[in-house]
């Protein structure tokens, strides 16, 4: 039977009951198990719900089921966190399934250095590959300087990058941000709430956020031996190019201004030439450009909502 760890896992999840059950029949394959689970429930059917509550064999965690009070990833993620116990967070997506021994080596990792402040699994379908030269150049522009990588940084207009995975690195690695993917925190590191409010519905970029407030005063890391696979799945926010194409612009700027302090002339152009890049960068397929105008219509809202001043409401960090 796993051994249980003076953990809180916190999961936000709507109308995924396949995925979500296949991700805690992972957990009870693990070494060791966190002591409960907090899952904050946004779902249309009772599906999740009924998860929830039948037992899975090797699951030793309690799961604690709790209805959302407000549909999104970063407001779900709020609540549970009212219901957590335990002083280690482990933040999860309900998407994801376990490689041998993942918690074990994180909880390792946290445990072994008391200035880490968080540290997250390696995606092992999700890494980073090394730019090309135009890349390499636009990375240069917005970090500033050259390096010999640029992974597991956050360059320029908040630009994150994911870690990558070399036999020759060191098993933990330090970074400068930490998805919310598979990621234990210390509880006292963490603000209070989790997330601003600025972040609803997919909250795109609230994981950046969170951790470089964490990254001010805390070393982050990433455990390139702690392994999940994210088995992303598909939905509503994620096939609207207009929606996707404004909150990339408005919760980028959100993070360069608010979080990083960068509102000099020039961080607006990097802004502006990162935008530009991303939308070229999609025109080499069919579908980007028969998503360009949605995501033009988008980038023009995003811009209309930048100028009125949506931190106005209290939200800057």
């Amino acid at each position: 039977m796993s051994t249980l760890l003076p953990i809180s896992a916190i999961l936000p999840t709507r109308d995924r009951s396949t995925p979500l059950w296949r991700m805690l029949n992972s957990l009870a394959k693990q070494s060791v198990q966190p002591v409960e689970m907090i899952v904050v429930d946004g779902s249309t059917t009772d599906e999740t719900k009924q998860l929830c509550h039948t037992s899975i064999s090797g699951l030793a965690t309690q799961i604690i089921y709790n209805s959302a009070i407000e549909v999104g990833a970063a407001t779900q993620r709020n609540q549970a966190m009212n219901y957590a116990s335990q002083d280690t967070i482990w933040l999860l997506d309900d998407d994801i399934i376990f490689e041998s021994d993942c918690l074990e080596r994180l909880w390792i990792a946290l445990d072994s250095d008391p200035e880490l402040g968080g540290v997250n699994a390696m995606i092992s379908n999700q890494r980073y590959l090394p730019p090309g030269q135009i890349s390499r150049l636009l990375f240069q522009f917005l970090h500033g300087r050259p390096e010999v990588s640029y992974a597991g940084k956050c360059i320029g207009p908040a630009l994150n990058l994911l870690p990558e995975d070399r036999p020759e690195l060191p098993e933990v690695v330090p970074v400068e941000w930490l998805n919310t993917t598979c990621t234990l925190y210390r509880r006292r590191v963490l603000p209070q709430p989790l997330f601003p409010s600025h972040f609803t519905g997919y909250s795109l970029m609230e994981d950046v956020t969170l951790s470089l407030i964490v990254g001010k005063q805390w070393k982050l890391a990433n455990v390139r031996t702690a392994q999940i696979f994210h088995d992303s799945q598909p939905g509503d926010h994620k096939s609207n190019p207009m929606i996707l194409a404004k909150m990339d612009l408005v919760n980028r700027h959100y993070v360069m201004t608010c979080v990083l302090n960068r509102r000099q002339p020039m961080d607006y152009l990097k802004l502006a030439v990162l935008q530009l890049f991303g939308i070229a960068a999609s025109l080499v397929s069919v579908q980007g450009w028969l998503s360009l105008p949605a995501v033009i219509l988008g980038k023009m809202s995003a811009i209309k909502e930048i100028l009125t001043g949506y931190s106005a409401t209290g939200n800057e960090v």
